[in-house]
């Protein structure tokens, strides 16, 4: 989407993938289905197909082209592991995130046993680098929780998990080998409440774990005005992260170069 990200998290967005498909109850009220239906039937707006799945190849060297250092969410308009997507896709998203060595990638999936197969397969060369953070969704205890183990069991350097929209108390959560907790309320027209409860419970246990815990917001339909303080204060801890120089122009041209010579992003449309 864009260089720059709203997102408390994130400083910048990128969609190689469009579009996706619901899987679980924290799918309901996708705010990413919802912003690209919006524009389904625009004539050449990006979202012209809604919110149907689709590749877009064109936007793989978008990160080596931004020369200042960003911590960088990977398909916040799509799932980068969504069966659709091919394998050899992913490993060109894979490839781009290697070069792109100044940034640090954050990778959010709710499909984690697709994540932990590839990680330990197709995208081994790219699983354990410092630089990009693989994590999954965790938003219930029947289809969130179990994510946790799969990405326990895929190897990885810095693993995170999204707990948003947090619809329950999760109850006692395995950090073990997770490195960074995000929670979140879900927010816009029909969000589902959240307790404070819930949301406390998870804070003492990433205390008790020594993992950073980062506040989101309390959502609602307006999620401005709940703001995100917990208990008057905000969190926004992250997880250690490299720290790197912004490139020069030469740089990043050859970081281009060098993915297109491997014809990685010389993929056709779906």
């Amino acid at each position: 989407m864009s260089e720059h990200s709203s997102i408390e998290w994130t400083d910048a967005t990128w969609n190689p993938v469009r579009g996706c498909t619901k899987i679980s109850p924290g799918c309901t009220h996708c705010y990413a289905e919802t912003f690209a239906e919006r524009f389904r039937g625009v004539p050449d707006h990006p979202y012209e197909h809604g919110f149907d799945l689709r590749l877009v190849p064109e936007k793989l060297p978008e990160p080596l082209q931004w020369r200042r250092p960003r911590m960088i969410f990977v398909n916040s308009m799509s799932d980068l592991f969504h069966k659709d997507v091919p394998d050899d896709y992913i490993v060109a998203v894979g490839r781009v995130m290697a070069l792109a060595r100044w940034h640090t990638f954050q990778v959010l999936t709710k499909r984690s046993e697709r994540l932990r197969d590839l990680l330990a397969s197709k995208l081994a060369f790219v699983a354990e680098e410092p630089h990009i953070w693989w994590g999954v969704s965790v938003e219930d205890r029947k289809y969130g929780v179990p994510r946790i183990r799969h990405l326990q069991d895929a190897p990885a350097n810095v693993r995170f998990l999204s707990i948003e929209p947090l619809l329950e108390d999760v109850g006692r959560l395995d950090l073990s080998g997770i490195a960074w907790v995000i929670v979140g309320g879900e927010s816009g027209p029909g969000a589902r409440p959240m307790q404070p409860s819930w949301v406390r419970s998870i804070r003492a246990q990433c205390r008790q774990a020594r993992v950073p815990f980062f506040f989101k917001q309390w959502g609602g339909p307006r999620k401005s005005a709940a703001g995100r303080s917990l208990d008057g204060r905000t969190y926004d801890e992250l997880p250690p992260r490299l720290v790197s120089a912004a490139v020069s122009a030469a740089q990043s041209h050859a970081a281009i170069q060098t993915l297109t010579l491997k014809r990685d992003w010389a993929l056709s449309s779906r």
